[in-house]
């Protein structure tokens, strides 16, 4: 049997630098979408901060009184 694939040794750098550099280039399009639908989840975030902040509040209030 031939050995088709040739030695470890000889990889092309220049075809692992074009895949690199078209993922790159892929990548803003996606994250340009992203802020109008982040526009949600931060608003659950703050309003989760918040009730956080409430109940330690509250616990706080509870055991010093």
């Amino acid at each position: 049997m031939a050995n088709t694939q040739g030695p470890q040794g000889n990889n092309d750098p220049a075809g692992s630098t074009q895949m690199f550099r078209a993922f790159v280039d892929d990548a803003p399009q996606s994250r340009q979408a992203a802020p109008a639908a982040s526009s949600g989840p931060r608003v659950g975030l703050i309003v989760g901060i918040v009730a956080a902040v409430i109940v330690v509040a509250a616990v706080a209030w509870l055991a010093l009184g």
